[in-house]
């Protein structure tokens, strides 16, 4: 994929959170489905008021990544074991629609992961303490847009406009200082 060796599409179908990670089972979908749908709902509404205080057009570009990639998790996870009956990694493909439905209920679905960058793979060296002689993959992760999206969001966040969350703290400080004077 990309005409490059370290770029490949590979089908995952991961079960939990951004990079493969999970989160408790059946009670854990829900819970994170809730948490996503919640920081949604919020992200929303901050990135509404800073659009009104005529914030930096980074930051609000930032804030929409994280939450363009949490509704795409969502979707997801929402409808992807409606739509679809399960699939099989090296045979038969998933069908969409079938007739004795999906796979799973609604907030239970897998999301589809399909990137996968394994720029280095080697082995640690001999002398390297714990891992020496193990085989090593950097960039292992298989992920997908709206990970991505969510990454590079936190990411220009923690970069470019780390000063606004400890500017506003800043102000919140001085004001207090102010009034009990």
């Amino acid at each position: 994929m990309f005409g490059l060796p370290w770029a490949r599409i590979h089908f995952v179908e991961n079960e939990g959170m951004a990079f493969g990670l999970t989160f408790g089972g059946v009670t854990g979908k829900y819970i994170l489905s809730l948490v996503r749908i919640i920081l949604v709902g919020v992200l929303a509404y901050v990135i509404k008021g800073l659009i009104e205080a005529k914030e930096a057009k980074g930051l609000l570009v930032s804030l929409s990544l994280i939450t363009a990639g949490a509704i795409g998790n969502i979707i997801d996870s929402a409808f992807y074991g409606i739509i679809f009956n399960a699939s099989k990694y090296h045979g038969e493909a998933a069908t969409m629609f079938p007739a004795e439905g999906g796979y799973s209920s609604f907030l239970q679905g897998k999301v589809v992961d399909m990137l996968y960058f394994p720029m280095i793979n080697s082995n640690f060296p001999d002398w390297f303490p714990f891992w020496g002689g193990d085989r090593f993959t950097f960039f292992n992760p298989v992920f997908n847009v709206a990970d991505a999206s969510i990454s590079i969001g936190i990411t220009m966040l923690l970069i470019f406009y780390n000063r606004f969350f400890t500017q506003k703290k800043e102000e919140e400080i001085a004001k207090g200082f102010s009034e009990e004077e």
